[in-house]
């Protein structure tokens, strides 16, 4: 066991790729390189969901304080909508329940590793321990922020069940868009987790990365969605939106479900959304093969 808990795995380092036809074959090999790490994510997995629900307590306070920020959006635009004769630009006070009450599900679903975590990371001397484990640094990220969000899951229900009283949302969702709804939270996940990275990546270069971080916070809020429902923005905004991940981590997966979508819209919003996980992977294995190259670490 190592100091974190977590079974010792083979070093994969240590075993290098023989060709097929020598003592260990190419696909032999190449399974297990991938039963490693799926046992991987099984265990961090598991571990996140066990230590999450270990602290119910601090994780609702964190989600009651997560819950603040759609209210304030909630209350703002079902004013707006009454003063102006009971819709703004077609969306309703029902519809605008449903939208901010969903957005509570897809924020918590879309929490990652932040950049501001990164410079802790490298300062802390936590890098250094995370490069001798056998899988990249990026899968530990991935399955421990995907296995907290089963307890996260389970403790918003309560929370949508009460917002869903005090604001009565209006709710007409298909099959469909409760199938693509579910595998559209996964996905945000995703395409923030890899875009998050390539901006804490940006601390092995220099120390100001909250900076960077500010401005593409910025951006993301008015373009994907979690401001103002993009129905509401200008053609020229949702336009220049569509060519960044920011609506797939919070636009689309909200409309997917309560946005009233065509089936094609559906599926293209899931393709942009794996596109973007594709780029968001690729920039991330290009990226970390120089910055490691520029991290260097002490010890006594």
């Amino acid at each position: 066991m190592t100091s974190s808990g977590l079974p010792r795995l083979p070093d994969l380092a240590d075993l290098p790729d023989l060709p097929a036809g020598r003592d260990r074959p190419a696909p032999a090999w190449t399974r297990r390189r991938v039963r490693v790490t799926a046992d991987f994510y099984r265990t961090v997995f598991r571990t996140a969901i066990v230590s999450q629900f270990q602290y119910r307590g601090p994780n609702y306070f964190y989600m009651i304080g997560m819950v603040t920020e759609p209210v304030v959006y909630l209350v703002v635009w079902t004013t707006v909508a009454r003063a102006q004769g009971g819709s703004v630009g077609g969306i309703t006070p029902g519809e605008f329940a449903a939208y901010y009450i969903v957005w509570t599900l897809v924020r918590n679903m879309n929490i990652v590793l932040t950049p501001y975590a990164w410079e802790d990371r490298i300062r802390n001397g936590q890098l250094s321990g995370e490069l001798l484990r056998p899988v990249h640094p990026i899968h530990h990220d991935i399955a421990y922020f995907a296995g907290w969000k089963v307890p996260v899951i389970a403790m918003w229900l309560p929370v949508g069940a009460v917002l869903t009283l005090l604001f009565r949302p209006a709710f007409d969702v298909t099959p469909l868009e409760v199938a693509v709804f579910a595998v559209a939270i996964w996905g945000a996940f995703l395409v923030r987790t890899m875009f998050m990275w390539v901006l804490g990546l940006l601390t092995f270069w220099t120390t100001r990365v909250g900076a960077v971080f500010q401005v593409w916070f910025t951006a993301e809020l008015l373009l994907s969605g979690r401001l103002v429902p993009l129905a509401l923005m200008p053609d020229w905004v949702t336009t220049i939106g569509a060519f960044t991940p920011f609506p797939s981590s919070f636009g689309f997966p909200i409309d997917s479900l309560v946005g009233d979508l065509s089936t094609a819209e559906l599926l293209r919003g899931l393709a942009a959304q794996a596109m973007w996980v594709s780029i968001g992977a690729a920039v991330v294995a290009v990226t970390w093969r120089f910055a490691v190259r520029r991290f260097s670490s002490v010890g006594n």
